[in-house]
């Protein structure tokens, strides 16, 4: 049996895309719970698990940076599926009676939550954790009437045993996260081409560069969906840029872009092209 590895510890939002991406593969997986995500990356690298599941971007809050850093430094891993999860968080603590004082939570979801907690909780206390799993541990080792709450999945509440005070209270409702299912480049598998990542290097010191490399995919009909940009750690002014591009139904277009950037750029890497699974969990309750 293949091993998944994913974000940890049980019962956080990432363990609920896995079991979700899971539940969707032929065969199934062994489902692995990894401390950060810099170790579910290297886990794959390494071969301690055959696959692992990173978060790269959040609709509210944007990209999750350490995992588009690895990605840009690693030659050895590449992107077999994309999916997109719709973000549920819940506030959740010892008892229904629990008057708030301190609220635990990732960073993430305290800042999915920010205009919830403004005007619920103006007072109380804001305590940023580990993962979301970790504050709901946290609470429920804590005496029923300590005021703490946690802001995470039901899962990992009633494990604790939480109960709800509220549910789905992120600002957006269409907060979702987008995971990348990440593999060793030897990996072999075939699933539909439906988008791929282009990673490259330009030169910022040549006016127009950018332009130049944006009119290469523009002008071959091939439809970029997203730009985001790093720093290089090269020297100042130096960035990485990553895009987001719908495979065309004309392969050669997609390979002529390509090349295109290619000479344009200090160095380019092409880690895959994927299918996109989107999740039909828009609404938990």
């Amino acid at each position: 049996m293949e091993t998944l590895g994913y974000l940890g510890p049980v019962g956080t939002h990432s363990e609920a895309a896995a079991l979700y991406l899971n539940d969707q593969l032929t065969e199934r997986c062994k489902l692995v719970p990894l401390a950060n995500i810099y170790a579910a990356i290297h886990a794959v690298e390494t071969g301690a698990v055959d696959t692992c599941l990173v978060p790269v971007e959040n609709s509210i809050e944007g990209s999750i940076n350490i995992t588009l850093d690895t990605l840009a430094n690693s030659d050895g891993l590449k992107v077999i599926r994309e999916l997109i999860w719709g973000v549920h968080n819940h506030l959740m603590a010892k008892s229904k009676e629990t008057v708030v004082t301190k609220i635990l939570s990732h960073a993430q979801p305290l800042a999915q939550c920010r205009e919830y907690l403004m005007n619920n909780y103006p007072h109380a206390e804001q305590d940023a954790v580990v993962s979301s799993a970790a504050a709901a541990t946290q609470v429920g080792e804590m005496p029923e009437d300590s005021g703490w709450a946690a802001i995470c999945t039901e899962r990992a509440g009633e494990m604790n045993g939480l109960v709800a005070l509220d549910h789905n209270i992120e600002d957006h409702h269409n907060n979702s996260t987008r995971f990348y299912q990440l593999a060793r480049s030897d990996y072999k598998v075939e699933l539909p081409e439906e988008k791929t990542l282009i990673i490259c290097q330009i030169d910022g010191k040549d006016a127009g560069r950018l332009c130049e490399v944006l009119l290469e995919m523009a002008t071959r009909d091939v439809n970029m969906t997203r730009i985001e940009s790093r720093p290089a750690r090269t020297g100042l002014g130096e960035y990485i840029f990553f895009f987001d591009v719908d495979v065309p139904k004309r392969i050669v277009n997609l390979d002529a872009a390509m090349h295109g950037i290619r000479r344009k750029s200090v160095w380019l890497k092409n880690p895959g092209r994927f299918p996109v699974i989107r999740a039909d969990n828009k609404k938990e309750v």
